[in-house]
C-alpha cells in the first residue's frame, strides 16, 4: 500500500509554525505520510526570525518537504500569476491524496490549481480562519468576498470552520461536507498553572505596583484595530491605566505617533513580539481584543484563561467565548467610548474583576488543545482512512 501524500499550503511559514505545527507532526507520525509544505518561508516580519529558522531546519530534518512560494495577501495582486503556475506544477507533479490550504487568498489560488487534481481523487480541504463577511462586517465586505467564498466552496470538498456563524453560514455554500472545529486549540493548562510575582513583572515592565495593565496581544495592523483602545485610553480620566501591545507590525510608528500626539505615550507599552505570553497574561488586569475581524482570536482565550476579563469587540468568532457582562464587555470595533468607559470600570472594581475570572476560566474550556486537535485529527482520520478502504477495494 502506497505512502499517502498531503500538501499543507498557507501565506507564510508562521501561519504553519503557530497553528498547524501538531497536524503537521500528526499527519507525519501517526498516519504515516509524506507532508509537503507550501509557504512564504522568507517572510519574518511577523515572528522571531531565530525560533522561526529553528522550526524550518527541524521540518527539513525530519525529512518534510518545502516548496517556498512568495504568495501576496491581496487576492488582485499580479505577482500572485506566477504563485499559481508554480503551486499548479507541484499539484500536477506530486499528485497528493489531500491538500488542506489556509489563509483566504492563498486557499482561493490553491482549489483553483487543484481542480484537475481533485477529478483524479484529490481531497482539497480549506479551514476558514475566519470569512471577512460576518453579521457586524461592512457591507463593502459582504458584496466583495461573499460572492468569491460561496463560489469557491463548489472546489472543496472539506470546509471547516472555527467559530458558531461561520459554520451555520458554510452550510449553505456548494461543499458537501461543512465541519465545525474549536479553533485550533490553546494550552489551556500552561497558562492556568503558569504562577509569576505580579509586583516583580510589572516593576520589570516599567509599571507603577499599583498601576493597572490592560494588555492587547496581535499583529500592529489595521485589522487588530489597537488604535480604537489608545483613544479610549486617552478618553480616561484614570491616569493609573496603562495599555501594553505585544507584537510586531507596520502600523507600529503610527501607533506610537498617536499616543504621543494624545499625551499618553507615557502609559502605552509597545512590547513586540515577546515569548513570555502566559506570564504577562497573569500580570494584566483587563485584557483587550478590539479586532475588525476574528475567526476565533487566541489572544482572547488566553488572557481568559489566566482569569483576566476581556473587553473586545463583538465580531464573529469572539462571541464565541466572550458573555458580555459576565466574562467582560463587547462593543462595536469603532466604539471608543463603549471601550473606554469599560476598562475604566473594571480598573477601578477589582471585586468584578475576581468574580468575571472565574466565568472567564469556564468560558475557554472547550477550546482546550486536546479539543480543537482531535476535532481535526477526526476529519483526517475520515478523509486518509477511506482513501485506504478504496484501495483495498479496488486492488
Amino acid at each position: 500500500m502506497k505512502q499517502k501524500k498531503v500538501l499543507i499550503v498557507a501565506s507564510v511559514v508562521s501561519f504553519i509554525e503557530w497553528f498547524n505545527k501538531e497536524n503537521v507532526e500528526y499527519l507525519r507520525n501517526d498516519k504515516s505520510c509524506e507532508i509537503h509544505i507550501a509557504c512564504n518561508f522568507d517572510y519574518m516580519d511577523d515572528t522571531d526570525e531565530t525560533r522561526t529558522l529553528q522550526y524550518i531546519k527541524k521540518l527539513k530534518d525530519e525529512g518534510i518537504i518545502l516548496h517556498n512560494i512568495h504568495f501576496a495577501r491581496s487576492p488582485f495582486c499580479k505577482d500572485n500569476i506566477s504563485s499559481y503556475k508554480i503551486l499548479k506544477s507541484i499539484i500536477k507533479r506530486e499528485k497528493f491524496d489531500l491538500i488542506h490550504c489556509h489563509t483566504p487568498t492563498v486557499s482561493i489560488l490553491t482549489r483553483l490549481a487543484a481542480r484537475d487534481a481533485r477529478k483524479k481523487g484529490t481531497t482539497v480541504m480549506y479551514t476558514c480562519h475566519g470569512f471577512h463577511f460576518h453579521n457586524a462586517s461592512p457591507k463593502k465586505n459582504w458584496i466583495l468576498y461573499f460572492p468569491i467564498e460561496k463560489f469557491m466552496s463548489r472546489f472543496t470538498d472539506y470546509l471547516v470552520t472555527i467559530n458558531h456563524e461561520d459554520y451555520r453560514r458554510a452550510c449553505t455554500f456548494n461543499s458537501k461536507n461543512v465541519r465545525y472545529i474549536p479553533g485550533v486549540g490553546v494550552n489551556l493548562s500552561k497558562i492556568k498553572d503558569c504562577r509569576i510575582d505580579r509586583k516583580k513583572y510589572k516593576e520589570n515592565l516599567g509599571l507603577p505596583e499599583d498601576s493597572i495593565l490592560v494588555l492587547s496581544i496581535g499583529e500592529l495592523i489595521e485589522r487588530k484595530n489597537h488604535e480604537v483602545i489608545i483613544r479610549a485610553v486617552a478618553q480616561s480620566d484614570n491616569k493609573n491605566i496603562y495599555y501594553a501591545i505585544c507584537g510586531k507590525g507596520p502600523l507600529h510608528d503610527h501607533l506610537k505617533s498617536l499616543s504621543k500626539q494624545l499625551g499618553i505615550n507615557d502609559r502605552v507599552l509597545f512590547l513586540g513580539f515577546r515569548k513570555d505570553i502566559p506570564e504577562l497574561c497573569h500580570t494584566a488586569d483587563i485584557s483587550v481584543f478590539p479586532s475588525r475581524i476574528e475567526g476565533l482570536g487566541l489572544a482572547g482565550i488566553e488572557a481568559m484563561a489566566a482569569g483576566v476579563p476581556l473587553v473586545s469587540s463583538n465580531v464573529h468568532g469572539i462571541l464565541d467565548y466572550v458573555k458580555d457582562g459576565i466574562t467582560g464587555y463587547a462593543f462595536a470595533p469603532d466604539d471608543i467610548k463603549g471601550f473606554s468607559v469599560a476598562i475604566s470600570t473594571l480598573a477601578e472594581r477589582p471585586s468584578l474583576r475576581k468574580s468575571m475570572a472565574i466565568e472567564c476560566r469556564k468560558a475557554v474550556e472547550p477550546f482546550d488543545l486536546p479539543n480543537a486537535l482531535r476535532s481535526m485529527w477526526n476529519i483526517y482520520d475520515e478523509i486518509l482512512d477511506k482513501k485506504i478502504e478504496d484501495e483495498i477495494h479496488n486492488a
